[in-house]
C-alpha cells in the first residue's frame, strides 16, 4: 500500500506529459496540408518536453473509420512548446516539409500550410 501514491503518480505521468496545443495544431496542420475540413485521429502523441517540441498522430479522412483505417500518419515540429508554437516542419508518411527543404515543391506546400497557421492565431 505504501507504494500506491508513487504507482499512480507513475502511470499518470504520460498522460501529464501530453499537450493538447501541440496535438490541435499538428490536427490543423494535417487538415490544411490536405485540405479537408476534418480528420479523425488514432493515437496521438506529443512530445512538449523535446527540442523541438511536437507531435505526432494517425489519422484517416474517412467517413465512418475502422481501426485499421488509422494508417497516415503525420509529425509536426514546432519553435515552442505553447502559444504561439509556429510550425518548423512536418513530414506525412515519409515526405517532410521545411523552409530548409531542398525540393521546391515541399519548401513551398511547408511555407503555405504555415502562412495557413499563422492567420489562425
Amino acid at each position: 500500500m505504501r507504494y500506491l501514491p508513487l504507482v499512480l503518480v507513475l502511470a499518470a505521468s504520460p498522460a501529464i506529459a501530453q499537450s493538447p496545443e501541440l496535438e490541435e495544431a499538428c490536427v490543423a496542420v494535417a487538415q490544411n496540408f490536405l485540405l479537408v475540413p476534418a480528420i479523425k485521429t488514432g493515437v496521438v502523441q506529443s512530445f512538449p518536453e523535446l527540442e523541438p517540441p511536437g507531435a505526432r498522430l494517425t489519422y484517416t479522412t474517412r467517413d465512418d473509420p475502422k481501426p485499421s483505417d488509422f494508417t497516415n500518419e503525420i509529425e509536426c515540429e514546432f519553435m515552442n512548446a505553447t502559444p504561439p508554437l509556429t510550425l518548423t516542419r512536418f513530414c506525412i508518411t515519409e515526405t517532410c516539409y521545411s523552409e530548409n527543404e531542398q525540393e521546391p515543391e515541399n519548401r513551398r506546400r511547408y511555407l503555405e500550410v504555415k502562412a495557413l497557421m499563422d492567420r489562425q492565431k
